[in-house]
């Protein structure tokens, strides 16, 4: 079975693979890979409230291009102290433009670190958040979503990871997303758990 994952990341392609990976018979393939050439338009495909509906209007886009079994994600960081935010805005949460990859993310972190500002420890508990959308030719998606509960640090920590990983700290091991290695991270993230549940529903229908 092919499958297409729905993003131009190439840092989150690499995370999906290496969970993915272990499907028997599963090829998965990004967006380039299934020829599908990037259109401005994608950049409008996430402007539902909810991490659901962004990751099924991702996936029914990209499996109507491609022809192929389609999965896609949308993730994003809440913060308790901010009301849930940046939530499904996490990607443009800051109030710049012209700016991608690694530029977006220290964009992004500093945007947050300003928000946050003043706020004392015990209250900047945080949770990323991935939901999972596959469309195929069964007339249901499936549709997985996982959680990671940290804190947010008042100073970067890491150079691993990508967005908000040098923030979030992951209590239980003391560490951030960007101070562990990727094995670790696709363990513990919600990115890694939404994904390994996807797998195990895919085994299932084998």
């Amino acid at each position: 079975m092919e499958l297409v994952v729905a993003t131009r990341s190439h840092d989150k392609l690499v995370e999906i693979r290496s969970v993915l990976g272990g499907v028997p018979g599963l090829v998965v393939m990004g967006l380039n890979d299934a020829g599908v050439p990037y259109d401005p338009a994608e950049e409008h495909l996430e402007p539902h409230n909810t991490f659901e509906e962004n990751a099924l209007s991702k996936a029914l886009h990209f499996h109507a291009l491609s022809g192929l079994p389609t999965v896609a994600d949308d993730s994003g960081l809440e913060v308790d102290a901010l009301g849930g935010a940046p939530g499904v805005r996490s990607k443009r949460f800051a109030p710049v433009e012209d700016r991608d990859g690694r530029e977006l993310d220290e964009a992004n972190n500093q945007h947050l670190l300003n928000a946050l500002r003043g706020v004392p420890f015990a209250r900047r508990s945080a949770r990323y958040v991935c939901v999972a959308a596959l469309v195929d030719a069964d007339p249901t998606p499936l549709v997985c979503r996982g959680e990671s509960h940290g804190v947010i640090l008042e100073a970067a920590r890491g150079k691993g990871g990508f967005g908000y990983d040098p923030l979030f700290l992951d209590s239980e091991l003391g560490r951030t997303f960007a101070e562990i290695s990727r094995e670790e991270k696709n363990r513990r993230s919600h990115r890694g758990r939404a994904f390994r549940m996807l797998a195990e529903r895919l085994r299932a229908r084998r």
